[in-house]
């Protein structure tokens, strides 16, 4: 059974700022990021907040109510979730599992799974005291609960009674049913509609009838209680190694539309495309994560034939990969983040183009990945080997945009090869050792109206007769072969091949080994 402590940091954008020596420690703060309607107050430290001061609230309104001078600073996402990053980092000393906030919460913190860890530090209550003693040590402001899921674990950290709170093992219902329904995760609207009908407690929510509240408020709100009440699973995100070329976006009102996927996808991949032009690099290979908000995890990968960096192609190749799925994607609830990563990157020369010109880019290559996309598998070409005998003499390669060159010494061969000879019976020649004049292939009687050859063909000088390599067989499939080309009176030409040379008192084996435009 799980356990898991929820660290719920209180305004950690300020905190951030102080602990890294930008800000001073005394004085109304405050972090601001742009927003409807201009500048919005996104954090607040106690001093401010003792002023009245609110997240959310225009800082012009809040300069002209306030007469005591108040110190801005701009907000900077990526330093604040770096530093959270490490902070979850130092948080592993705990237990193995540890994962940051995901929008849902809309806060900063992290989640720690201490099931079966607890006992290294004396039970649970001492692992909890200890953490929330380091945290206050170093100045990180933070309220702490213990409970079996991680909803139930964040509605006790961000709206508990106390700053520390652990609940014991099968007691969450209890716990929960005096918190206020925004403990819920649940999205501003489907909160001010249970506020309207009255409903403003957890436990006043749970004791409804769950086919009304499903039909009024959608399965989500259900989910959230379920999952708060650990009647459904919340498998929780475990920390992973930053990727060097990542992007995620998350959503408070979950997306399911593929269109919505399209356009995110796009945007993400806008926003590592300037980072991957800075290393002189493009994907080669992109992996695409939904993340529903049940907890399951839809994987796209893609793999591209060249390196690319363009949002529109990679949106593109995600529209086609998503039509291929169709009602397979099952966005249940719907996705609550989408990441996207480049697994694989490539270097890409830049490309000079025309004045004024937009680069058109490689519409063979283009062709490639969207015949990949749709299909559901890598596209394959033929490469030339150092073999002799013909269905040996090429292999298959994933397909590139800039194949090596097809070797220029090697003799034309039919368009379509057979990947073996098929018996051609009843084989009438004039002579012995020439070509056939007549034989039933495929069922059918084929008379030759010309023919040209032989062309003789036999196995490597350097492989022993009869013997297999690189998982072929052996035997008579390395004897020289004399082979034909024939064309018949109904117009079809075919290359045949005797299986060894005449030999008298040997009976010739014939087989149709391909077949000419």
């Amino acid at each position: 059974m799980p356990r898991i402590v929820c660290v719920c940091l209180s305004h950690w954008p300020v905190t951030r700022l102080r602990r890294a020596g930008l800000a001073p420690d005394r004085g109304p703060l405050a972090v601001a990021a742009e927003g409807p309607g201009g500048l919005r107050l996104l954090a607040v430290d106690p001093e401010a907040s003792a002023l009245g001061l609110r997240p959310g609230e225009l800082l012009g309104r809040v300069r002209a109510r306030v007469g005591v001078p108040i110190q801005v600073y701009p907000a900077d996402a990526e330093s604040d979730r770096s530093a959270l990053l490490r902070l979850c980092r130092w948080a592993e000393g705990y237990a193995p599992v540890v994962a940051p906030f995901g929008p849902a919460e809309a806060a900063d913190g992290f989640y720690v799974d201490i099931a079966g860890a607890s006992h290294l530090r004396g039970g649970e209550g001492p692992l909890v005291d200890d953490l929330a003693g380091r945290l206050a040590r170093s100045k990180i402001p933070a309220r702490i609960a213990l409970a079996d899921t991680p909803g139930g674990a964040f509605a006790l950290a961000r709206h508990g009674a106390a700053d520390r709170v652990v609940v014991p093992p099968g007691e969450a219902a209890q716990a929960l049913g005096a918190l206020p329904v925004e403990a819920l995760r649940l999205d501003p609207g489907t909160v001010s509609g249970l506020r309207r009908l009255g409903l403003r407690r957890v436990g006043e929510v749970d004791a409804l009838a769950r086919g009304p509240l499903a039909r009024r408020f959608g399965e989500a709100l259900l989910l959230r209680l379920d999952q708060a009440m650990g009647r459904r699973p919340e498998p929780l995100a475990p920390l992973t190694e930053e990727a060097a070329y990542r992007a995620a976006r998350g959503f408070l009102d979950p997306i399911g539309r593929q269109s919505d996927i399209v356009i995110t996808a796009r945007l993400l991949m806008a926003e590592i495309a300037p980072r991957l032009e800075r290393d002189g690099v493009g994907a080669c290979a992109l992996r695409l994560v939904l993340h529903r908000v049940d907890g399951v995890m839809r994987v796209l990968d893609l793999g591209l034939s060249r390196p690319e960096r363009c949002p529109e192609r990679v949106a593109a190749l995600v529209s086609l990969r998503l039509d291929r799925l169709g009602a397979g994607l099952d966005a249940g609830f719907g996705f609550e983040t989408v990441d996207l990563t480049v697994t694989v990157a490539g270097a890409l020369s830049a490309r000079q183009t025309e004045l004024g010109a937009a680069p058109q880019g490689d519409g063979i290559g283009f062709l490639a990945d969207a015949l990949a996309q749709r299909l559901g598998r890598p596209l394959l070409r033929l490469g030339a080997q150092a073999r002799h005998i013909p269905e040996r003499a090429v292999h298959t390669l994933p397909w590139t945009a800039d194949p090596p060159p097809w070797p220029d010494h090697l003799p034309s061969r039919p368009l379509v090869l057979f990947p073996r000879g098929e018996a051609a019976l009843d084989v009438l020649s004039t002579v012995p050792e020439g070509p056939p004049r007549r034989f039933l292939w495929r069922a059918r009687i084929h008379r030759v109206a010309h023919a040209e050859g032989p062309e003789r063909i036999a196995a490597e000088w350097w492989r022993v007769p009869g013997t297999a390599a690189d998982g072929e067989s052996g035997g008579a499939s390395d004897q020289a072969r004399d082979y034909y080309r024939v064309e018949c009176e109904a117009g079809r030409r075919l290359w045949l091949y005797r299986d060894g040379p005449h030999a008298p008192g040997r009976p010739a084996a014939w087989f149709v080994h391909g077949l000419f435009p």
